[in-house]
């Protein structure tokens, strides 16, 4: 009977209305997954699971707040968040914010619709996957069918707000537009707006006859040199226990759980031989036994 609750996607929940997390935390898809199946996770799990995977990265999938948008309690959805770790569908962790100087960590928790093995988690946990990799568009749902206002681009905006510093280069939305690729070029390069702004505004001739054209000579003649982008660094993440939340490398964490919530010994650390040890020993006592030279006498002034 429990399993039959599981086989159908909960109908009381829509993913396009469920909480975010505060900012830095939630949900976070792996790169590299094939488009989804009907397929992809086991019956039990697979209304817990498929809602997850239709939610936007930063949604809030605690087990409390899932608790109050899915038709089930919080034991039942820790089992299945539970066998969806065993699976390699789910790894929760720490990961310190990229391009942060300070020491903060936030708590992640990666979803991926493929199941992984505890290799692949390893190998994303130090940076050896790639994570450039689009996932595959899903087809559109009923709100993404409604007709959406164009937005503007970052330079047109910034050339339709340049008369406000510097009226004298007031633009129409013709020269905006025409001028946008040019602006978009100082973006590429690493420019900032102010950038572009101290460089269109700053000794202009009195008076501008030609806004438009002055613009476009500025954004020409003083375009940046193209530099290479800097060379990225992996993140730094760390897995959790699922079950005690305790810290370890992937591989002391077989199925996304340590070894104690297996019912396993906690493994020990690697001692060193009797000989060696003794070694060690011997060399501490001849080094704490060894007379030290005297210090050299202080001459008194006469």
């Amino acid at each position: 009977m429990a399993d039959s609750h599981f086989s159908a996607a909960p109908a009381a929940a829509h993913p396009d209305h469920h909480p975010m997390a505060n900012p830095g935390y939630g949900k976070r898809s792996t790169p590299d997954q094939p488009p989804p199946t009907a397929y992809d996770f086991a019956p039990r799990e697979a209304a817990v699971a498929g809602y997850l995977d239709r939610l936007p990265d930063g949604a809030d999938i605690s087990v409390k707040t899932l608790a109050k948008v899915l038709p089930y309690g919080q034991c039942a959805l820790r089992t299945a968040l539970q066998r969806l770790v065993s699976a390699g569908h789910l790894r929760r962790g720490r990961e310190h914010l990229r391009g942060s100087d300070s020491a903060r960590w936030v708590t992640r928790t990666w979803f991926s619709r493929t199941p992984r093995e505890d290799a692949w988690w390893a190998e994303f946990t130090r940076g050896g996957v790639n994570e450039a990799t689009p996932a595959p568009p899903r087809p559109p749902g009923p709100a993404a069918s409604a007709p959406q206002q164009p937005t503007r681009s970052r330079a047109f905006i910034l050339l339709a707000a340049l008369g406000r510093t510097a009226p004298a280069l007031s633009l129409s939305a013709r020269d905006c537009t025409e001028l946008e690729p040019l602006a978009a070029a100082w973006f590429e390069r690493g420019a900032t707006e102010q950038d572009i702004l101290r460089a269109l505004t700053s000794g202009l001739p009195v008076p501008v006859h030609s806004p438009a054209g002055l613009t476009r000579t500025r954004l020409l003649a003083k375009l940046p040199p193209d530099q290479p982008p800097p060379p990225t660094r992996p993140a730094l993440r760390i897995l959790e226990c699922a079950k005690c939340g305790a810290p370890g490398l992937p591989e002391a964490l077989p199925g996304g759980t340590c070894a104690p919530c297996q019912g396993k010994p906690r493994p020990h650390p690697p001692t060193l031989p009797p000989g060696e040890v003794r070694s060690h020993a011997a060399r501490a006592r001849a080094a704490a036994t060894a007379p030290r030279p005297s210090p050299r006498p202080t001459k008194t002034p006469a």
